[in-house]
């Protein structure tokens, strides 16, 4: 692969995508940002108990951003996060859009944590809609 000089990785579950999508990245030279799409809040929330709501609305999306950076400084890259509310596939698609990418790297397993995570069809949903390529790794 050549050529890339922006490069959009979709997180959610899997610590096999960023560390794929790092290589990927270092091996091309390139920006990279990652997204983690949360479930958009619809409804009431029970709160009874909770000390930090914050976490509780965004899915604890905060402290995974938080990992993900980590393991980006571990392996010496450095990373563009985003965290984004909403259906997953539409919101990787507006990310890649938006940061102009040329390439999403995603995970994908035959029997995957992928379906319960993103969705019955995201990665489907992704690659038919994406304005690029869509490299699918194992997670």
């Amino acid at each position: 692969m050549k050529g890339y000089r922006k490069i959009l990785i979709a997180v959610n579950g899997s610590k096999h995508v960023l560390s794929d999508g790092l290589k990927l990245a270092e091996d091309e030279k390139c920006w990279v940002t990652v997204v983690k799409v949360i479930p958009a809040n619809e409804g009431e929330l029970n709160l009874t108990g909770v000390k930090n709501i914050e976490d509780v609305l965004n899915s604890n999306g905060d402290r995974a951003i938080s990992e993900l950076k980590d393991m980006a400084r571990a392996e010496g890259a450095l990373i563009k996060t985003r965290l984004e509310e909403g259906e997953p596939y539409k919101k990787i698609i507006e990310v890649a859009e938006e940061e102009r990418c040329d390439v999403i790297v995603m995970g994908a397993r035959k029997h995957s944590r992928l379906r319960r995570l993103f969705g019955d069809n995201t990665l489907e949903r992704v690659i038919s809609r994406s304005p690029c390529p869509v490299f699918v790794v194992g997670a």
